[in-house]
């Protein structure tokens, strides 16, 4: 009976036992790396042994998922985020990578700020170029994700298009007709007379360069390009100087954006306000 109560005693404690959090972020200069997104989050439980820390971490985890999900602020793609979350705990506990399809922006935004809450976790995303909209997604243990995995390529699609433009939506459509799946295709760049640039999975490559045939009525090639030679448009920026008497921000965009401090005070207001109904 003594022994009985002292092993019931010992799992209680050890069940008990709080979990400890430590997250990093490296982004540098607050701004995304170029292609890729890199977010570590070396969370570890203080568990006792092996066996009552896998168990103690699967449940943290599931539960996490599951209050995660109520964080999300565009309830269209719960159940998306909701099976990266899943894949992610998955690869985590098994020491696995394991990677997602081209992610819609809505999807990618929401999964990236939930798997940055997940135990024991290291995602990337990338998408080709710094701004690009489709991204994918890799999930791992941090000590198994511990560089950027090669799961995205680039091909050319050249052909005359002087005198039959064509547009995103007819090199979209002339890929999909290919009987290639929308997720495994990333941004589509177009390039004017000369064509258009896109992302694709790897696996894809061959099949794309030798089904490609037409883009409209135009007759096109297919070839594979690095991601370095992806032909992207940067956003424009303008650098300027201004004196202000306050470090307020309304003051300082007045200055940048050329618009009177009381509309954008009513602007600020307008975008507070908004994000507060997102989290009701």
């Amino acid at each position: 009976m003594a022994a009985t109560s002292f092993v019931a005693a010992s799992l209680l404690r050890r069940a008990a036992l709080p979990l400890g959090f430590a997250v990093s972020l490296p982004l540098k200069n607050n701004k995304l790396s170029h292609q890729t997104t890199l977010l570590t989050f070396p969370l570890t439980p203080r568990l006792t042994s092996s066996a009552s820390g896998l168990c103690h971490l699967a449940q943290a985890v599931k539960g996490d998922v599951a209050e995660l999900l109520k964080g999300v602020g565009d309830k269209t793609v719960i159940e998306e985020v909701k099976r990266i979350l899943e894949m992610a705990r998955r690869a985590s506990s098994r020491r696995e990578i394991l990677h997602t399809n081209f992610l819609t922006p809505p999807v990618m935004k929401e999964s990236m700020l939930a798997l940055t809450k997940l135990a024991d976790l290291k995602a990337v995303s990338q998408g080709g170029y710094p701004q690009a909209e489709r991204c994918r997604i890799s999930v791992g243990h941090p000590e198994v994700l511990t560089s950027d995995p090669d799961i995205i390529a680039a091909l050319s699609i050249t052909g005359n298009f002087g005198f039959q433009p064509c547009s995103h939506g007819d090199f979209l459509g002339a890929i999909l007709g290919t009987g290639i799946a929308r997720e495994k295709v990333g941004d589509v760049i177009l390039q004017g007379e000369k064509g258009a640039q896109v992302i694709i999975v790897p696996e894809l490559i061959d099949f794309l360069m030798s089904s490609l045939d037409k883009v409209g009525n135009v007759p096109v090639s297919v070839t594979k390009i690095p991601l370095i030679s992806i032909d992207y448009e940067p956003p424009s920026t303008k650098s300027f100087k201004t004196i202000e008497a306050s470090a307020r921000i309304d003051a300082i965009a007045s200055a940048g954006f050329k618009i009177s401090r009381s509309k954008l005070v009513d602007l600020i207001r307008a975008i507070s306000h908004l994000a507060l109904l997102e989290n009701i």
